[in-house]
């Protein structure tokens, strides 16, 4: 399985599909994507203010004076995570796998001039995360560039 996602189309909206597999319990991984300490060492601009039920609020500040509100939908411990973000929906399930358990992050919205710099930025993001889960520091690698070269390709 690759670390890279991948760009489908679903009911008229574009879909960034990242899949990967931990050897850990699905317990373990959603505590590293939902708990507001973790959280916000991966997710983008979170502030760690986080109602954790459907209908509970995740706060967001992008740091230059913006701030906005995601709604959780969808909540089920440990194996599904959805909330939307504006008029995205970011969708993250687990699912128990040999030796652990893989994780489905889907990120769905309508503009696809921006798919590329989603998809980069979110392969970093999750890159992250794996590193934390693993137990170590969070380091962001500098491939960004490289990152959105090869999603450029790959979606065209």
């Amino acid at each position: 399985m690759s670390n890279y996602g991948s760009l489908h189309k679903n009911a008229g909206r574009h879909v960034l599909v990242f899949e990967r597999k931990y050897p850990f319990s699905p317990e373990k991984v959603f505590r590293y994507i939902t708990e507001p300490d973790y959280f916000t060492q991966w997710y983008p601009f979170a502030t760690g203010e986080m109602e954790l039920r459907v209908g509970g609020k995740i706060k967001f500040d992008d740091g230059e004076g913006s701030t906005y509100e995601a709604v959780i939908t969808e909540f089920n411990p440990p194996y599904s995570f959805y909330f939307r973000e504006v008029d995205d929906l970011l969708a993250m399930n687990i699912h128990e796998a040999d030796q652990g358990c893989t994780l489905t992050f889907r990120h769905m919205f309508d503009d696809p001039t921006y798919a590329i710099y989603m998809a980069a930025g979110w392969h970093r993001c999750l890159d992250v995360l794996g590193q934390l889960i693993d137990g170590r520091t969070d380091e962001w690698e500098d491939n960004a560039a490289e990152l959105r070269e090869y999603y450029q390709e790959k979606f065209e």
